[in-house]
């Protein structure tokens, strides 16, 4: 490949693919990371196929290169790594595994079991924000790993950066929002909750910049909107009383905050962002009528019966043993129908390739009778 781009010739598809393939030390991980990189710079990038990306995760994982494959998949412009649902799983499982504490190398080893959990639980935190990111929790088995990763995230660290309360807020939201059980409902209102939050410390811009969400002002009357649905649905379906403490928590400290002094630089940028300011302090002047709301809602839930005591975490788990054993093998039926059709345009691609070299070796011998005959 190396002789191929200095001559500015473009690499095929199936050379980078052979390469990914062909990887057999955590070495050659490196060198294929590199080739990734100048491939998706190249005039060819289009073409990186579904196998394989398929193919680079799975080989990160082989040769214990998990930092490989979450730095490409986070760079994914940058490399071409959009992962499908069942690639996603696997990341998500070997992170998820990784909370066993199972031997891996000697920096592994040093770790503490509170910080190797941590650790695997920022890994698959990573991963379940690319995967919001691509806004892809189509498959039911992505969403049950996305959301027991979420909740251990949440039970095993309670401080969190606005960026982090952005992410964790998204990815309940868009995941809760394929679901109409106690554990969809509940991740919908944790979800709003934090957007909400960060909605009022940091403004509406920074929860939809670059994000797969609503540029409209209102979380966290969307949250409210979520405990009326609930209490005015027929269905059996209840809040988590978790979710419920941390839209509480949210309300009351918006009512108890209080304006610091303001910089001259922020008085600034404040007037260049008059608009956005107006919609930030209309949100503010209602926290007081969300607040009364919400004891209204919550009061009306309790009353109904659809305040749930279990924890989403403990709900997520029970769901995960029921129902993940069946998508799994749904999943792989899907994926080795998934390799076949890989196979086939594969095969086409490599008679294709031999097509072309022919020609090539034809013209080549062609202009060299041409030569010798001059």
């Amino acid at each position: 490949m190396d002789r191929t781009y200095e001559r500015q010739l473009p690499v095929s598809s199936l050379t980078i693919a052979r390469f990914v393939d062909n990887i057999s030390s955590r070495e050659e991980v490196d060198q294929a990371e590199y080739y990734l990189y100048k491939f998706r710079h190249s005039p060819n990038c289009w073409y990186l196929r579904d196998w394989t990306i398929h193919s680079w995760i799975r080989q990160c994982l082989k040769y214990d290169a998990q930092d490989k494959a979450l730095y490409t998949l986070k760079n994914k412009v940058q490399y071409g790594i959009f992962p499908d649902n069942f690639t996603f799983n696997i990341l998500l499982d070997c992170f998820i595994k990784q909370n066993k504490y199972e031997d891996r190398d000697c920096h592994w080893n040093s770790l503490s079991s509170s910080s190797r959990a941590l650790f695997a639980e920022y890994n698959a935190m990573s991963v379940v924000t690319e995967i919001m990111l691509q806004e892809s929790f189509d498959e039911f088995s992505t969403q049950l790993l996305s959301l027991y990763v979420l909740y251990q995230y949440l039970a095993t660290k309670s401080e969190h950066t606005w960026e982090e309360e952005r992410n964790l807020g998204a990815s309940l939201l868009l995941t809760g929002l394929k679901q109409t059980s106690t554990v969809g409902f509940s991740s919908q209102l944790y979800g709003y909750a934090f957007l909400g939050k960060v909605e009022l410390n940091k403004g509406l811009r920074a929860v939809y910049n670059l994000m797969p969400l609503m540029w409209t002002p209102g979380y966290l009357n969307r949250a409210l909107q979520v405990m009326e649905n609930v209490a005015s649905s027929s269905g059996d379906s209840k809040i988590c009383k978790e979710a419920i403490d941390a839209l509480e928590t949210i309300l009351q400290s918006v009512l108890e905050a209080k304006p610091g002094p303001e910089s001259t630089e922020e008085v600034k940028e404040l007037e260049q962002k008059s608009q956005c300011a107006e919609s930030e302090e209309t949100e503010q002047s209602k926290a007081p009528e969300y607040y009364s709301r919400f004891k209204e809602l919550y009061s009306k839930l309790h009353s109904l019966g659809k305040v749930e005591s279990e924890s989403p975490l403990t709900l997520t788990t029970q769901l995960v043993k029921e129902k993940l054993p069946a998508c799994e093998v749904e999943d792989i039926a899907k994926h080795e129908q998934k390799l076949k059709e890989w196979e086939q345009e594969q095969a086409l691609l490599i008679e294709r390739e031999r097509e072309l070299r022919e020609k090539a070796k034809q013209e080549m011998e062609a202009r060299k009778l041409a030569k010798a005959s001059a």
